[in-house]
């Protein structure tokens, strides 16, 4: 075990060392702040680390490294909207409430908003927008099935994978 621990180790810092100049340099470009650029570079190599089986048979580093750090900056910009319309939301409804939220359970839910964006990643477009719509906007199934194009049925259907996809994924 050891020995793959060390060969592992050996490829990570292969890649890093080829091409983390590279993949920094695309970002600075990309973003336009070598600031950011440098968080994400290092964000990307991060990810690489955490999944174990990455580097097997890599034969593109460049491409793999692009497309983790696309990934990363997607999933930034999700992160960044769900704030943005929690933020939005939460300024709506404290012009009409007694009493703003504390720091405390604006952080707590912008987590809780990102944990379920999170775990409807992997969904087919429809069991999503049936799940958004049947639970976040509280559609009927047959109201969900018409704005769908398909059948009460088959929105059940999706409900079903989109829960039991969520289950899976927050290890419910």
């Amino acid at each position: 075990m050891a020995a793959v621990e060390t060969a592992m180790q050996q490829q990570v810092r292969t890649l890093y060392c080829d091409h983390h100049g590279w993949l920094f340099a695309w970002l600075r470009r990309k973003l336009g702040c070598s600031h950011h650029a440098a968080d994400v570079a290092q964000d990307t190599f991060v990810r690489i680390l955490g999944s174990r089986d990455a580097l097997l048979g890599l034969r593109e580093p460049r491409a793999y490294l692009a497309t983790t750090a696309k990934r990363l900056l997607i999933d930034q910009a999700r992160r960044t909207l769900i704030e943005q319309a929690y933020l939005q939301e939460l300024t709506q409804a404290s012009a009409h409430a007694a009493h703003a939220p504390s720091a405390q359970d604006v952080m707590e839910t912008v987590q809780a908003l990102m944990q379920i964006e999170a775990a409807l990643d992997g969904l087919s477009g429809k069991a999503r927008q049936a799940f958004l719509l049947c639970y976040l906007e509280g559609h009927t199934h047959a109201a969900a099935a018409l704005q769908l194009g398909v059948s009460t049925r088959m929105v059940q259907k999706y409900l079903i994978q989109a829960l039991a996809h969520c289950h899976g994924t927050l290890g419910g």
